[in-house]
């Protein structure tokens, strides 16, 4: 009887609890945040087009890139589009649920699957011109290639997904991210394709020894890279946020010199940047996590101790 009754008080408070309905969202937050899915759908359909266009470059106007660097260049746009999203949503103080959902779905079509995609294409465009190698082990590398890319895009929504849970609409509470953000896990893949791409076939005219060595490195480092990275985005090492912790507000001087640097070296070869940044962003977390979780990494040479109090000096051979 008892029983009976307490179920019936259930049913009758989920009768009384009703959802309410959605009435009003922000619209330029939102627009900007579909504009991040936009682009890496466009992602995906330049990717898909590579493998058929061969060596043709997509053209527009005076743009003309390779298909798959032009797949890289559209989800870099969505992540300047889903950077500025959020910092809208905030400036205006009109964050909500609606546009964490939002900003999910459109998240793990940009940095979920279009990188996923993309490796996957550029590497069954490289694996179709080896006729003369072993079948069986063309066909264990079509099997890994699609592991690391499915991988990839489990890492990706849990990733997401738990971001979902655990963030806080306040801005003190964006200092830092939990695991690899999903945008500079998808930088490092794309920053490398582009410059596969791109930078590459430069090399090719100068050295064609060096340039076939370059690029199976790139290439088949592309789906081991793509498993580091899915495992740091479901990890719990901590990665800094770039905008809130060196640029917004009074930094120290070195702050500035370093930006000088990054914009020298964006000026000097933006695909050789674009690797260096997203590679070194992404390594930077690890070997933190890795120095203060190993003692032999934290501990001070026997010759320091003894010699500190004598000033600077150095090992003898």
């Amino acid at each position: 009887m008892t029983r009976l009754k307490t179920q019936a008080a259930k049913e009758s408070l989920l009768r009384r609890v009703r959802k309410q309905r959605l009435k009003s969202i922000t619209v330029l937050p939102s627009l900007v945040t579909i504009l991040n899915g936009v682009c890496g759908f466009a992602a995906i359909v330049f990717a898909s087009k590579g493998v058929a266009a061969g060596v043709n470059h997509f053209s527009y106007h005076r743009l003309t890139l390779p298909y798959f660097a032009m797949a890289g260049y559209m989800v870099l746009l969505a992540m300047i589009a889903d950077m500025l999203d959020g910092r809208l949503a905030r400036m205006s103080q009109s964050t909500s649920s609606f546009g964490g959902q939002l900003d999910s779905l459109c998240d793990i079509v940009s940095f979920g699957v279009a990188p996923a995609f993309l490796m996957l294409k550029v590497l069954e465009y490289k694996l179709a011109g080896l006729v003369e190698t072993n079948p069986a082990f063309v066909s264990f590398l079509h099997r890994f290639i699609w592991l690391a890319a499915a991988a990839y895009i489990s890492c990706a929504a849990i990733r997401l997904a738990r971001f979902n849970v655990e963030n806080e609409e306040d801005e003190s509470a964006h200092m830092s991210f939990v695991g690899l953000p999903s945008p500079a896990a998808a930088g490092v893949i794309v920053s490398l394709v582009i410059f596969h791409q791109e930078t590459l076939p430069e090399l090719s005219a100068r050295s064609t020894q060096a340039y076939t060595i370059c690029e199976n490195a790139v290439i088949y480092a592309l789906p081991f890279l793509l498993l580091g990275v899915s495992v740091l985005m479901v990890s719990r090492i901590r990665y800094p946020h770039i905008l809130n912790q060196y640029l917004k507000g009074k930094k120290p001087f070195a702050h500035l010199i370093r930006a000088l640097v990054f914009l020298g070296l964006i000026i000097w070869s933006r695909q050789a940047a674009l690797v260096l940044i997203f590679c070194g962003f992404a390594a930077s977390g690890l070997v933190k996590w890795l120095y203060y979780r190993v003692p032999i990494l934290r501990r001070t040479p026997k010759w320091v101790l003894q010699n500190n109090h004598k000033g600077p000096s150095y090992p003898m051979d």
